[in-house]
C-alpha cells in the first residue's frame, strides 16, 4: 500500500529526542525557546509561541484577541472540525461562510455576505478565521481589506500549511497565525502546535494562557490552561524545521508530476495554485467527476492510500446540527462530494508516483 500520509523521521530527530532524554529536562524548557525562535525567523514574524497542539494553539490565540461569549467569528465549514470548535471553546459562535471551488478555500464575498446579514440580525461578529486548506493560502488580500472595512480580527488557520506565501509573504504573518504539527502535517513534532505573531502583548498572553496563567512559578493572575509543548517535541520540531524547504520541494515536485500526468483526465479535476501563490501540498486534493466512494475503493484495491478531506462540512455534523445550524453552502457541500486526496508527500518514489498515475487513469468514468 502507497499511504496517504508518512512522518518523515531521520536519525536527526532519533539523535535530537535521545540528547533531551539524557539532559533529564523532558517538559517546557530550553528546545521549546529555541523553536520558537526558529520557527517565528521561517514565518517572518516576531514571535512564536508553542503549544501543545494546532487545537490548543488556536484556542489560546482566539482567547488572546478577546473572543468570547456574545462574538462571531466568520470562518469555513470544509475544515477539520477543531477550527470551528475553537471557537466554542471560548463561549463564541462560528459564523459559516461558504468556499471558493478553485482552492477549497474561505470566499471573501461569501463572507461578507454573512457578515451584513448576521449584524442585520444583531450579532456581533468581531473577527474572521481562514483556513489556508490543503496547503494553498487563502485570498489574504480581500480579507485583510474585509476586515479593515468591518473592524474584524483575523487569525490564519494555518495548520496544513507550513512555508505556504503569497508574493513570498508566509503563512502565519499577515495577521495572528496558528500552525499543528500533527504526524500527519509537512512538519511533525509527534503532536503540537504554534502561534505566530508580531503583537508583542498577543504572544504575551498566549504565554500567559498556555501555563496556568503564570508568568512566574505559582503566581497565577488568570485562568489559564496546560497547553504547553515539551522539550522533547521541541527537539524533534527542529530537526523537522530543517528539513521542511528541502521537503516542501520534493511535495510541489511531486504534485507537479501528478497534474501534468492527470490534467486531461476526464474524470478528474486537479488542485489549482493561483499565480503568486507558493501551494506547500499537505495535500494533493483533486475533485472526482462521478462515483467518488467507488473510486475510493478502487484506488484501495490497487494499494492506493487516499483520504477524504472532508466527507461532511461543519455545519452539518450532528454536534452543529443541534446547535441550529441549516445553512446552505452549495460549495462546500459539493466539495464534501467530490473530494479525494492522492498521496504527495516526500516519502513516495518515481515508481509510486507512476503506479498512483497509472491507477487515477484506470478508474471508472
Amino acid at each position: 500500500m502507497i499511504p496517504i500520509a508518512r512522518p518523515m523521521i531521520g536519525e536527526e530527530e532519533k539523535a535530537a529526542v535521545l540528547a533531551v532524554l539524557e539532559s533529564g529536562q523532558l517538559a517546557q524548557g530550553e528546545q521549546v525557546a529555541r523553536f520558537e525562535e526558529a520557527f517565528a525567523r521561517f514565518c517572518g514574524v516576531r514571535y512564536a509561541v508553542a503549544t501543545s497542539s494546532g487545537t490548543t494553539a488556536l484556542h489560546i490565540a482566539l482567547l488572546a484577541l478577546g473572543i468570547g461569549p456574545g462574538d462571531e467569528v466568520l470562518t469555513t465549514p470544509f475544515t477539520f472540525i477543531a477550527s470551528a470548535n475553537a471557537i466554542l471553546f471560548c463561549g463564541a459562535r462560528p459564523a459559516f461562510c461558504d468556499i471558493q471551488p478553485d482552492t477549497f478555500n474561505l470566499d471573501p464575498e461569501s463572507a461578507e455576505a454573512v457578515l451584513r446579514r448576521r449584524r442585520a440580525q444583531g450579532k456581533r461578529v468581531r473577527a474572521i478565521l481562514p483556513v489556508h486548506l490543503f496547503g494553498h493560502l487563502c485570498d489574504m488580500p480581500a480579507i485583510l481589506d474585509l476586515a479593515a472595512r468591518y473592524d474584524l480580527l483575523v487569525l490564519e488557520d494555518a495548520c496544513q500549511s507550513h512555508g505556504a506565501a503569497l508574493d513570498g509573504k508566509k503563512a502565519g504573518s499577515f495577521a495572528t497565525g496558528c500552525f499543528s504539527f500533527y504526524p500527519t502535517k509537512n512538519i511533525t513534532t509527534g503532536e503540537g502546535g504554534m502561534i505566530t505573531t508580531d503583537d508583542e502583548a498577543i504572544a504575551e498572553r498566549c504565554r500567559l494562557l498556555r501555563d496556568h496563567g503564570q508568568r512566574r512559578r505559582y503566581h497565577h493572575e488568570t485562568l489559564g490552561y496546560n497547553f504547553r509543548m515539551t522539550n522533547i517535541a521541541a527537539a524533534i520540531g527542529l530537526a523537522q524545521l530543517e528539513k521542511l524547504p528541502r521537503h516542501t520541494e520534493m511535495r510541489i515536485r511531486n504534485a507537479a508530476y501528478l497534474t501534468a500526468h492527470l490534467k486531461d483526465l476526464p474524470h478528474v479535476i486537479p488542485p489549482t495554485v493561483r499565480p503568486g501563490y507558493t501551494h506547500v501540498f499537505h495535500q494533493y486534493t483533486v475533485r472526482i467527476r462521478g462515483d467518488r466512494d467507488r473510486a475510493v475503493e478502487e484506488l484501495r484495491n490497487r494499494g492506493i492510500g487516499t483520504g477524504v478531506y472532508y466527507p461532511l462540512p461543519v455545519h452539518h455534523q450532528p454536534l452543529y446540527r443541534q446547535m441550529g445550524y441549516d445553512d446552505s453552502l452549495p460549495e462546500a457541500e459539493r466539495a464534501c462530494r467530490e473530494v479525494l486526496s492522492l498521496p504527495v508527500h516526500p516519502a513516495l518514489s518515481q515508481e509510486d508516483l507512476k503506479t498512483i498515475v497509472e491507477a487515477v487513469a484506470s478508474l471508472p468514468t
